[in-house]
């Protein structure tokens, strides 16, 4: 299984910005391999994190482990807050 990190390279949000290099960063810490995604580049790939969340609405970053959900953010946060990073990634 891959980590799929999807994100945003554009954005004028500090706090979205500070969110994905958060995630980024622990990743990298722990030397767990992923692949980011970057939803700027194309619209098509927005839309289809969008699909795979199941909300129209859906804001990176968003965390998939292969096929399966992991989710966003703020359960990557609260997650490892509670020392649960791992399951939070389904590693």
């Amino acid at each position: 299984m891959v980590l799929t990190i999807y994100f945003s390279s554009v954005s004028g949000s500090r706090e979205l910005k500070q969110q994905q290099s958060e995630i980024f960063q622990y990743l990298d810490a722990k030397q767990i391999m992923y692949k980011a995604v970057d939803i700027t580049q194309d619209t098509s790939i927005k839309d289809e994190m969008r699909k795979r969340v199941g909300n129209p609405t859906a804001m990176p970053p968003q965390v998939f482990n292969g096929d399966a959900y992991c989710g966003d953010y703020s359960q990557f946060f609260d997650a490892r807050e509670d020392g649960k990073a791992e399951v939070f990634f389904k590693l």
